[in-house]
């Protein structure tokens, strides 16, 4: 626990959404869902009433507000990052939103998830905790299967398509997407939570929410006319297929381009890309982000995955403002996250093993002060930005998850010549 700080009560038991509220909800997110043209497309849940639990897909704040018109008129419970809070802890906990610090085993979100099912409402958590970096799925927590046979009520899944390109996350803003969709499924009866098996429940959570925004936007012929739409796409796709290089590449109006080799590729309005001369590597998107992954996979399988590098840390211990902790320095390994400094005088240090980190959250130019990298305990939420040009957040992103999966398979291992 780094400084004195009064820290967010996640022991307060969640709140009803507040009746007086729930039509300024429903004022605030029709507008932007009929405005998009959305269409909710529902499957099985004829008949279905709360509780139950709801898992979505996480591309864009509009996610909210689709969600909020697909249960109509139920109220639900929303589990929500601390950051969130910032914008109004007493509006956020009076319309039923639940705090947690993301990537965290915290107890006491459970036990508010199960006193909200208790009071007879929906639940609806973001599983993947974090936008989607290219408007595809991202790696869920194995608990979850945990949870849903401790909730013992139905589940069901609401993947929305089109958010992502109507808003990517690295260069959020609304480019006016219309006819978006999202299918609203009964996955899981209540009957099926008591008896299937977890690995089962997590197979099939894991197969519902597996999505695409950039094919999806080509197979219903939607086009993307701003003239900037590539900017911001470097920071994702940061490593140049052309020539290997990495933390060259560069982006403005509808090109990215490498700072290395020279080649440029062009988006097109579908949301595709083409190399301006020569070959084209990858045409589409989330293909060169998985090649990313894989090269960052073999570092991780040699041993050889390293990153280092002074920083400025800011904490989030509650949702009143952050906290200058001033520099520090963050080292990223084949042993997890180091992070020390010192904060008025006292040193600290704090460590996350690859094991207890199956991802981490990821910003650029966060509150425009640059990307960071977003850790947490359960006392603490760090924004922590490096310094210097030469590193990507989004590979560290990648490798956290991929040194996640070799602690995993490595206690496998050691499991089975135990037996």
């Amino acid at each position: 626990m780094i400084g004195n700080f009064k820290r967010f009560d996640f022991q307060k038991k969640p709140l009803r959404q507040r009746n007086y509220l729930r039509p300024i909800v429903w004022a605030l997110s029709y507008p932007a869902v009929w405005s998009h043209k959305t269409k909710i497309i529902k499957t099985g849940i004829e008949g279905l009433k709360p509780p139950y639990l709801i898992l979505c897909n996480h591309n864009a704040f509009l996610d909210f507000m689709v969600l909020s018109a697909a249960i109509f008129p139920h109220r639900a419970n929303y589990v929500v990052a601390i950051d969130g809070f910032l914008i109004n802890e007493w509006l956020l906990r009076n319309v039923g939103c639940i705090g947690n610090r993301k990537f965290t085993n915290s107890i006491a979100l459970v036990k508010n998830i199960i006193r909200a099912k208790n009071n007879g409402d929906i639940v609806a958590l973001y599983p993947e905790a974090r936008y989607s970096l290219c408007g595809t799925q991202s790696e869920l927590p194995q608990s979850v299967g945990k949870l849903i046979k401790m909730m013992g009520v139905p589940v069901a899944t609401l993947i929305c398509h089109g958010h992502h390109v109507n808003s990517p996350f690295w260069r959020t803003g609304n480019q006016g997407v219309k006819r978006l969709e999202a299918e609203f499924t009964l996955l899981l009866t209540a009957g099926e939570t008591k008896t299937l098996p977890v690995p089962e429940i997590n197979k099939k959570i894991a197969d519902a929410m597996v999505y695409d925004d950039f094919a999806w936007q080509k197979a219903n012929n939607i086009r993307i006319e701003n003239k900037n739409r590539a900017e911001g796409l470097h920071k994702v796709l940061y490593q140049c297929p052309a020539c290997g290089a990495e933390y060259k590449m560069s982006s403005a109006q509808d090109e990215l381009y490498c700072g290395r080799c020279g080649k440029r590729w062009r988006m097109t309005e579908l949301g595709e890309l083409e190399a301006v001369s020569g070959s084209t590597e990858f045409s589409h998107i989330p293909d060169w982000y998985e090649w990313e992954r894989e090269n960052v996979r073999r570092e991780v399988e040699n041993g050889t995955y390293s990153f280092s590098a002074k920083v400025r840390v800011d904490s989030l211990p509650n949702a009143k403002k952050f906290v200058d902790l001033g520099e520090g320095m963050l080292i990223h390994n084949m042993d997890g996250f180091v992070l020390t400094g010192e904060y008025q005088g006292e040193p600290y240090e704090e460590r996350w093993a690859p094991k207890a980190l199956y991802a981490c959250h990821i910003e650029y130019n966060y509150a425009k002060k640059g990307d960071c990298i977003d850790l947490n305990n359960i006392a603490d939420t760090l924004y922590i930005y490096p310094k210097g040009e030469n590193f990507s957040v989004t590979k560290i992103a990648l490798a956290t998850e991929e040194l996640h999966k070799k602690a995993l398979r490595a206690e496998k291992i050691k499991e089975a010549a135990s037996v």
